[in-house]
């Protein structure tokens, strides 16, 4: 990969080279995921963000419960939501990573768009 970032680099222009540094290298990973709670569809990941908080703040809840339960049925009842809060608390915070990936994608198109619209000039 680092080859061919650099052959990339080889063959642009100077100007294309000023252009793509403004444009900046790609964010981490923190960077990605803050990046998620802007734009315009950032507050639906707001709510699922303060969503996935609540089933997991529920689900540690029922799971010490759980731990302090003497009988079978007591740990039951407690034992079981406590597993399905916490897998779907896991599954809500999981639902934010295709998002990034498509952040990212959507970002490499772009570099590509500039550099096919800067060779048509």
């Amino acid at each position: 990969m680092r080859d061919l970032d650099r052959m990339i680099d080889e063959a642009l222009g100077d100007e294309e080279r000023e252009l793509l540094k403004r444009i900046g290298e790609e964010p981490g990973f923190f960077g990605q995921a803050f990046g998620l709670f802007r734009g315009p569809g950032g507050w639906v990941n707001v709510v699922v963000m303060v969503a996935q908080g609540v089933l997991f703040l529920a689900g540690a809840y029922a799971a010490w419960r759980f731990f302090d339960a003497v009988d079978p049925v007591t740990q039951l009842r407690w034992g079981l939501p406590s597993a399905v809060l916490l897998i779907l608390s896991a599954i809500l915070k999981m639902s934010l990573v295709p998002r990034m990936e498509g952040n990212h994608v959507v970002r490499e198109l772009k570099r590509l768009e500039l550099q096919l619209a800067l060779r048509r000039d």
